[in-house]
């Protein structure tokens, strides 16, 4: 069976190896040691993890990534690459559960960054796990856009969720779609039909992860 998790993990630790730790991301104000140290809070830290949901916990959260960021990158990128057994995101039973959207996201994180990014051809067996994913994700970041929001992968899956309204349609292969619902709108090569007023504030609404 494919762990596409692991293999988006070792991309990822590989293109930071690559660029070093100052590469951009397209995440606002995050270099690559920025997001290294946030993926190392997330499976080393779970007294930290908290705050990446819990605003009261973001303080601690915030200084917990500063302190990791800071240590030596081959180090923090070792960290990224071989997370710990004992890991509750990261573990064997939860890995390719938790991680594959994650580590996808955060891996197109950095590529987009970079001038000349192209998508990637994935293979249909990721794109099938991006689609079982994007689903509760649009149901989660639409639930509250005032209008009817059509989300279709071809040849993977739809669905219609938000609150009503005018009718949106957006449509894009799995991984794309989990970019643009995940609050990546600018870089995600998708296609989003309405009325025009409908589509910029779909294009501008805040579904960060």
């Amino acid at each position: 069976m494919p762990r596409y998790a692991r293999s988006e993990r070792e991309a990822l630790a590989d293109l930071f190896g690559t660029l070093g730790p100052d590469a951009p991301t397209i995440n606002e104000g995050w270099a690559t040691r920025d997001l290294a140290a946030h993926l190392v809070l997330r499976e080393r830290r779970p007294d930290a993890a908290g705050g990446l949901l819990l605003p009261p916990l973001r303080g601690h959260a915030e200084r917990v990534r500063r302190r990791l960021a800071a240590q030596p990158w081959a180090r923090l990128v070792g960290q990224v690459r071989r997370p710990p057994a004992w890991s509750p995101v990261s573990n064997r039973l939860t890995d390719e559960l938790v991680n594959t959207m994650e580590f996808f996201i955060h891996h197109e994180d950095v590529r987009r960054a970079r001038a000349g990014w192209l998508p990637r051809d994935l293979p249909a067996g990721l794109h099938r796990a991006l689609w079982k994913r994007v689903a509760p994700l649009a149901r989660l970041g639409l639930r509250r856009i005032p209008a009817d929001v059509f989300v279709q992968a071809p040849g993977y899956g739809e669905l219609s969720v938000g609150r009503g309204g005018e009718p949106v349609r957006v449509v894009g292969a799995p991984g794309e779609l989990a970019l643009f619902l995940s609050g990546r709108q600018r870089v995600a090569r998708v296609q989003v039909a309405g009325p025009t007023a409908a589509v910029e504030r779909l294009r501008a609404a805040d579904l960060g992860m």
